[in-house]
């Protein structure tokens, strides 16, 4: 039977796994509609970027405050650490998302059309997820230190350790490739061929970079974390699996058909590499300062927050699920008539 400390870990890890699909979308998306400006392309694909953007930007952060709070409530050590250790990179995340926030207000008012915005846009969209991935860097151990006067972030070993610039490089072609993949989707069902053609490219383009970006980010954790790297290759057959699902998406999407199958392949392949990772990674949550045992807050809490949030995970799929129905998978309104 498991653990209630495990089965809250688990309904973490599933929201943390929904903010990085629909928040790499978003990011990517981004960055795809600046580079797309900037190459003259974005009468093809800007339109189709905007009709996504439009309905889905203010939910985004949904799933990562649940997971936030959720994280401090079950695991209070985590708050005490990473309070302290995350306060620079943390706070450029924090300025980052404000950055972008405040680029839809701009966008109200036409100034979608100016350079310098867009390029704010589109470098916060792969700027966010480098400073957020600090947190996953620091949890390997190495990058901290507990002294008398609190805890104390390595800043000289994490900016100079290889682990610490492959995850980062990991993050980014992430975001990208899984945005092109459902933009890819996405334009298909819009019968939009121009930018199919055009988002299509962008998804075979970042393949390749995402495959090699996962073996460097393995090969660097065999020198920062050996343990964890070792209990990962006990786990072959499950990254083995993601692999699978890569090469199947990739596959379709080069053959130009089925890529709603396509996307969904690149959902199972992250949500398999994801909860692989995290698997390897117990029972350490921050690596040597709190296990997954010692970090639980107490049972009566603990199972309080289990069903608090199981009960806004369940709330919050069908809400997700009602919106793409509405907006994202109308036929009319992907195609643009409203």
């Amino acid at each position: 039977m498991m653990s209630y400390e495990l089965i809250g870990i688990t309904v973490l890890w599933i929201f943390l796994y929904g903010y990085l699909i629909v928040a790499s979308i978003d990011f990517g998306a981004g960055f795809f509609a600046f580079y797309a400006k900037a190459t003259k392309k974005d009468h093809i694909i800007n339109q189709l970027i905007s009709r996504y953007l439009s309905p889905v930007w203010e939910v985004t952060n949904v799933f990562f405050v649940f997971f936030f709070v959720g994280l401090v409530g079950f695991f209070p050590d985590m708050a005490y650490y990473f309070g302290q250790s995350l306060l620079i990179p943390g706070s450029i995340a924090i300025v980052l998302i404000a950055i972008r926030g405040s680029f839809y207000a701009f966008e109200s008012y036409g100034s979608k059309d100016n350079l310098v915005y867009m390029f704010f846009y589109g470098a916060t969209g792969l700027l966010i997820p480098a400073s957020l991935s600090t947190a996953l860097t620091i949890s390997e151990g190495g990058f901290i230190e507990e002294t008398e006067t609190g805890v104390h972030l390595l800043s000289g070993e994490l900016l100079t350790s290889p682990y610490s610039w492959s995850v980062v490089f990991l993050a980014i072609v992430s975001v990208l490739y899984i945005s092109s993949m459902f933009l890819t989707y996405y334009a298909d069902r819009a019968g939009d061929q121009p930018a199919l053609d055009l988002v299509r490219k962008y998804a075979l383009f970042w393949s390749s970079p995402t495959i090699i970006a996962s073996l460097t980010t393995f090969i660097a954790l065999s020198q920062q974390n050996p343990e964890h790297y070792q209990r990962a290759i006990d786990l072959w057959w499950v990254f083995g699996i993601s692999v699978a699902f890569f090469m199947v998406a990739v596959f379709l999407v080069y053959q130009g058909k089925n890529y709603g199958w396509a996307f969904i392949a690149v959902m199972f392949q992250f949500l398999v590499a994801f909860f692989g990772y995290g698997a390897s990674h117990l029972p350490y949550l921050l690596n040597p300062y709190v296990t997954l045992s010692s970090g639980v807050t107490n049972e009566t809490m603990a199972i309080a927050l289990i069903v608090v949030f199981i009960a806004g995970l369940l709330l919050l799929i069908p809400s997700l699920v009602l919106l793409m129905r509405m907006f994202l998978f109308d036929a009319d309104y992907v195609k643009g008539k409203k």
